[in-house]
């Protein structure tokens, strides 16, 4: 997400501490960087002019402050502009005071509206509030379909009719549905085209009219730019959009659209879309997105992941065992699993303060890695995990073909692990969880 964008701007700041002493010649310097960067990252040009004339305001004098370093000033100063450009704060779900809150979904065909639509659903589902989904496309080849498919596997019920045309009458059946089995939320999943057309937004201003949402969100594609920006501008001047959903946003997204979204609708960001996976929807919080395209990083985030995801009293078990007998690969498998729950863990490093595009490149993380590892391991007896001292050559032999790795993988991989309970050893109150260098690494 905004890796080049990120890459760029960090590529200008460290420029500037690597000078020392700034002049308002070197932050104006700086400054037009900056302002070449967004351009290119497609942010709208009147918002990046607006943007840049702030912070050169803010930076006068900047130079003269002594107690700390004038680039670490500007870079705040970047920081707060950039979380205003993006929309201040944290704009959550609007939740009606009587029940259910009714969210009508829109968008273009394409942006992912129903998928969004499914992982909304789940994530309230999660937040514990029964939701219930209404197929309100009745144009598009199998979209009932696909929404009924996605709610089975999500456990969310869907309401669809199959015997009318009437989009009205489908969504007033599904919240009256909804509001007999006490469900908390509605999401109404409407048709889309493949542009913005009278015909659509008459249906759409129809269905407003009639159930009046508590929520409108535009579904908008994170990866086409300014067009998302035009999209958006369109469906806000028809139908009042209260808010935006960001889809593919963990692909190559230049960030034109985040950056720009707010500040030309002044529509919130209440999401955004960053994986495949139904749990790929993250709330959008502007000050920690401003921090990851600072490589400030983004702790919080992890922390509440890790929170979501991981078991706690599986972790405090075993923290508890390894600071007491030490690890062993048993442990290690199960300290990895825990890991991958939180994700790639491409995404979980950048996350972390100072970790860039290029360094994990450099890297060369191995997503399939982790996957040979865990075959490794398991491969082995209950008493090989729990004193590897004793695999010889004949039991790594066994182990390797057991795994479908290399008997190099596998001496590797031992190798590694001998070296990481020494460092843990060493390690101030041991038994702090981490995983050995080389671990993603193939050759």
């Amino acid at each position: 997400m905004f890796d080049e964008l990120s890459d760029k701007i960090s590529g200008v700041f460290a420029k500037l501490r690597g000078r020392g002493v700034l002049t308002d010649a070197d932050i104006k310097e700086g400054l037009r960087e900056v302002r070449r960067v967004l351009l290119e990252a497609d942010v709208n040009f009147q918002l990046t002019r607006e943007f840049l004339e702030r912070v050169e305001k803010k930076a006068v004098g900047v130079s003269a402050i002594r107690t700390v370093a004038p680039a670490q000033q500007l870079v705040k100063i970047v920081h707060d502009e950039l979380t205003a450009m993006l929309g201040e704060r944290k704009e959550g779900l609007k939740l009606s005071s009587v029940p259910p809150t009714v969210v009508m979904m829109v968008g273009l065909q394409g942006s992912g509206k129903t998928t969004t639509s499914g992982k909304l659903a789940r994530r309230l589902l999660s937040e514990g509030r029964p939701t219930r989904l209404v197929a309100a496309d009745v144009y598009r080849p199998a979209a009932i379909d696909q929404l009924e498919t996605l709610g089975t596997q999500l456990g969310v019920p869907v309401h669809a009719d199959r015997t009318t045309k009437d989009v009205v009458k489908i969504v007033k059946a599904g919240i009256e549905e909804a509001k007999r089995a006490r469900d908390r939320v509605v999401i109404l999943d409407t048709a889309g085209r493949l542009q913005i057309d009278e015909e659509m937004m008459r249906e759409l201003v129809r269905v407003k009219e009639a159930v009046h949402p508590d929520e409108i969100l535009l579904v908008a594609d994170g990866m086409t730019g300014q067009d998302a920006v035009r999209i958006a501008e369109g469906f806000n001047k028809a139908l009042g959009i209260t808010g935006v959903i960001l889809t593919k946003m963990d692909g190559d997204a230049r960030g034109g659209a985040a950056l720009s979204i707010y500040g030309v609708t002044k529509k919130p960001i209440k999401y955004i879309g960053v994986g495949e996976k139904a749990e790929a929807l993250e709330e959008f919080h502007p000050d920690r997105m401003a921090g990851r395209i600072l490589q400030m990083g983004d702790v919080i985030t992890l922390v509440e992941k890790a929170q979501e995801a991981m078991d706690v009293a599986e972790a405090k078990k075993l923290e508890k065992k390894v600071r007491k007998e030490g690890l062993d690969l048993q442990d290690f498998l199960t300290a990895m699993k825990q890991m991958q729950k939180l994700g790639p863990l491409e995404g979980v490093l950048k996350m972390l303060p100072g970790v860039n595009a290029k360094m994990l490149k450099q890297a060369n993380l191995d997503p399939k890695r982790m996957k040979h590892v865990e075959a490794i391991v398991l491969s082995m007896t209950k008493e090989e995990r729990k004193d590897p001292t004793m695999i010889n050559g004949s039991r790594r032999a066994r182990i390797a073909k057991g795994s479908g790795r290399t008997t190099t993988e596998v001496n590797r991989l031992l190798e590694q692990f001998r070296d990481m309970q020494k460092m843990m050893k060493k390690a101030a109150g041991g038994g702090r969880m981490g995983m050995p260098p080389g671990l993603f690494r193939h050759g």
